[in-house]
């Protein structure tokens, strides 16, 4: 298979995504166990809620590293582009900064309730402040020029296409296997029996969300294997592209409903749960489906003029 230059950057810039989630995806998945532990409610008040926010903060991080496998298959049909490469790299960039912010919440909460309030706080801000330094200060001090901007690929070998699709199907599928692994574990707790009946069920709703994501994220290897016979096509491209595009929506729905039980649990009030669910729903939705169609609507516009 002959790949160009951009092929393999854009490649790059999709396996780098990979690298980055798997920290995110432990520390989303933290936040939901850790609601559930019988130490959780020994903490503060403003502990608990620290650790709900960052919770939050984590689904940012999720929502943006998410974004650029999306964008790729619904705005550049799989295509190797220079905006997608750029795209990749200024989402990447951008969930750092919460993922950070998080790391050192949760070193603060977890640290503060066993050695002291000052010591976690300390500690969590010393963590986060490295972070950052070794994220973006050392970075941008070891900047290089950038290489000439390549000529867009608009005929990328379906080859390529296809090993695009699904290395942003194994973008998602780790999280929500860790996350359903999460999930599964936190039905067997304590803490889950004296939920209220309203959080159960969202959390049973969420339960499912995560599985049809992962069996829609799943599907695609299935279907190369038995029905393709390992052989790359247009018709498994376009098959698998819509299985990941769609995987995304329950992803999304999952993430929201766990969301409404972590901070409902945390601020002891359905409120704050509802208010948490529907800022992650809208910044899920927004980045992972509003902006590529809308972007995809800008992109067909010249073509259309063209006629």
């Amino acid at each position: 298979m002959k790949r160009s230059p951009q092929d393999q950057r854009v490649k790059t810039a999709l396996d780098e995504t990979r690298l980055l989630i798997l920290g995110a995806q432990i520390l989303f998945g933290f936040h939901l166990n850790g609601a559930f532990q019988t130490g959780f409610d020994q903490l503060s008040p403003a502990a608990r809620q620290l650790h709900a926010l960052s919770f939050l903060v984590m689904a940012v991080a999720i929502a943006l590293l998410v974004a650029p496998s999306l964008q790729h298959q619904i705005v550049d049909r799989g295509n190797a582009t220079r905006r997608i490469l750029l795209a990749t790299t200024r989402f990447a960039g951008a969930a750092l900064l919460p993922i950070a912010l998080a790391l050192g919440v949760d070193l603060a909460v977890v640290i503060g309730f066993r050695f002291g309030a000052a010591v976690g706080a300390t500690v969590g801000a010393g963590f986060g402040l490295l972070a950052l330094s070794a994220w973006y200060g050392a970075e941008w001090l070891y900047r290089r020029p950038q290489e000439p901007a390549m000529r867009d690929e608009t005929h990328t070998p379906i080859d390529v296409r296809v090993e695009h699709m699904l290395t942003e199907a194994r973008v998602l599928l780790p999280g929500a296997q860790a996350l359903l692994g999460f999930q599964l574990a936190v039905m067997l707790t304590d803490g889950f029996g004296a939920l209220a009946f309203a959080s159960k069920l969202v959390h049973a709703l969420a339960l499912g969300c995560i599985a049809l994501t992962v069996i829609l994220l799943m599907a695609p290897a299935a279907f190369h294997r038995i029905s393709f016979g390992g052989e790359n096509t247009e018709d498994f491209y376009r098959l698998g592209s819509a299985l990941v595009i769609a995987a995304a929506v329950p992803l999304a729905g999952g993430i929201a409903g766990d969301l409404y039980v972590a901070v409902t649990k945390a601020f002891d009030t359905s409120g704050a749960g509802t208010a948490a669910a529907l800022a992650a729903g809208i910044v899920l939705v927004g980045l992972w489906f509003v902006q590529p169609l809308l972007l995809r609507a800008k992109e067909a516009k010249p073509s259309r003029r063209k006629r």
